[in-house]
Order: C-alpha cells, then structure tokens, then sequence
C-alpha cells in the first residue's frame, strides 16, 4: 500500500482519509482550526470527546469497532453527534452520509440507501445497528464490502495498530476530525488495557472476518471472538 510510512488509511472509495503519523498525534497546530471556532470553544470540544469507560477488549471487538467507527466518521455531517442519540447512515449518490433524520421521513431514494441506526457510545467508539440493505445484497452491501477491502489492506503493513490511528487528520471535517481523535484514544486505552499494545497491524489483520457484515454483531457477541 502506498505511503504506509506516512499511516494512510484509505477507507472509503471516493472519501479517502489521511491518517497522521503517530509524531502529529494530539498535535495543536499553531495556524489554529480553520472552522471558525476559537482555543476555548476548540478545548470543549475536545473534553467533550474524551473517551469515558475504555475497558480491555478482544481483538475482533477492536476490530469491529475500529472498522464500523472510521465506516461512520468517512460519512458526510455537520452536527455535534451526541452520546447515545440514534443517527442513520445512507449510502446515497456514491457517498456516505450521516443524518439525525429517519429512514421513514425520507424519500424512496434515501430510504434504499438506508445502511443502519448508528450510535455513539461513552468511549468515543460509534455501534451500527444494520438495515436489511447492508445485511442484503445490493449497492449499500457493495459499498460496504469495498469500505472492508480498503479498511483490510490499510491493515496490510508492519507499523502497530495504534501507529495507523487517526489522531489527528487536517483534511476532516471538524466534528469528524474531533471524534476520529477520540476514537483513536479509546482504541488505544483498549489495548494498553488488554495487552494489545505494540502488535503489528498485519497481525491484527489476521483476526479479521471474512466479511464485513460479520463486524456489525451486537458488541457482546463481539467479544466472544478473538
């Protein structure tokens, strides 16, 4: 994979997502945020997402939670997600987007794209619950499938898992910016937590399932697996 040394994570087909080397992770750049929001307004939200209640995890829960959070975080939204409030991912006009909107208060076209009801959780990691287009077969399940490819050969190299974590990306969005930061804080207290720590991505990429449906299981059934 190109630019491994670099950690990119492209997981998206048309939404690449630039992940930072591990030396610009939490890194304040002196040029400030470009959305318009001032240090005090910028350290809100930053306490704001601060991973709570990070436990040890097994390695096909990290990875299902890493693959279905950065699923989440490629999406297009403008809004503060909120911990615990049900959002809905569509897979419409070639892109992801995240919406506060349900499926049923949508048009016919945005209802076929409908992917799952997403939640955030106190650990800045994000659940899907799936729709019957993501577990069936059709474009929302393609779509998945090459979001899987790509997330599975970002995997594909020597670096450790925490080293391809997306700390810090300037070319996000900010609110996708702030949670993938806090994301990438959760997944690596988990697996400090659970003796993880240092372990190869490639080595991760082994505990993978074949598909990547099988990654949006409920979390304790992910735990089950290793």
């Amino acid at each position: 994979m190109p630019a491994q040394a670099a950690g990119i994570l492209a997981v998206a087909m048309n939404n690449p997502i630039l992940i930072s080397d591990r030396q610009s992770a939490l890194a304040v750049t002196p040029d400030g945020n470009p959305d318009g929001k001032g240090a005090n307004g910028f350290m809100l939200d930053w306490y704001r997402t601060e991973p709570r209640g990070v436990v040890a995890k097994s390695q096909r829960q990290v990875l299902a939670e890493f693959f279905t959070s950065m699923l989440v975080l490629s999406a297009q939204f403008k809004y503060k997600p909120a911990i615990g409030v049900d959002n809905y991912l569509y897979w419409v006009d070639d892109r992801w987007s995240l919406s506060l909107i349900a499926p049923y208060q949508w048009s016919d076209t945005r209802r076929s794209g409908f992917a799952g009801t997403c939640r955030l959780q106190a650990d800045m990691t994000w659940t899907i619950d799936p729709s019957e287009q993501l577990l069936g077969r059709g474009p929302v399940s393609d779509a998945v499938a090459r979001f899987f490819d790509a997330f599975a050969e970002t995997l594909d190299t020597d670096l450790t898992l925490e080293d391809i974590l997306p700390f810090y990306v300037r070319r996000m969005p900010y609110w996708q910016r702030l949670h993938a930061s806090g994301l990438s804080r959760s997944i690596r207290g988990a697996v400090t937590l659970g003796g993880q720590a240092s372990i190869k991505a490639r080595d991760w990429q082994l505990a993978l399932p074949a598909a990547g449906k099988a990654l949006f299981l409920a979390p304790a059934r992910a735990m089950s697996s290793v």
